[in-house]
């Protein structure tokens, strides 16, 4: 159960929308900018106040990859695993990642909430390769060992 600051702040996002079918998807959007995932209690929240149906809202949130119901670190790193990225041994960069983060295929996210680890299909930087992005930053040429570098920086940005 979320507190009750979570659908007064949804609210505020619903009223700078029309309540109707066409601004679901930006409601989302702004739900998950907010608190990094998309609660379903907050989903179903929605649905209500823009007269949605519960399945409707959830086939649109289940539809886009980019919706995640599952809460997600400060950091969402992406890793690309397209066919340049691939090639050039992008495999070995998750795997650093996974391994100096201290996670498994059936954990993405550090317990502190700071990272998580996708793999994505492609991140258009095919001449970077191998590439990953830190939120919206591509980091190129990727290796294990900047991989390192990249989180002893992001964890000194916030020590």
């Amino acid at each position: 159960m979320l507190d009750q600051s979570w659908y007064k702040k949804t609210d505020e996002i619903i009223e700078h929308y029309e309540k109707c079918a066409a601004s679901l998807i930006p409601i989302m959007q702004d739900i998950q900018a907010e608190y990094r995932y998309l609660p379903a209690e907050l989903l179903t929240y929605v649905a209500g106040k823009i007269g949605v149906t519960e399945a409707k809202a959830f086939s649109v949130a289940t539809f886009y990859e980019n919706f995640s119901f599952e809460p997600k670190g400060k950091y969402i790193i992406k890793v690309c695993d397209g066919t340049a990225c691939h090639v050039r041994k992008s495999i070995p960069v998750k795997e650093a990642f996974m391994k100096e983060l201290g996670l498994s295929n059936k954990k993405h996210t550090t317990d502190d909430m700071m990272f998580t680890v996708e793999t994505v299909s492609c991140l258009g930087a095919c001449g970077l390769a191998p590439t990953c992005m830190v939120n919206e930053e591509v980091h190129a040429k990727m290796t294990p060992e900047k991989v390192v570098e990249l989180i002893n920086r992001l964890r000194g940005e916030n020590g």
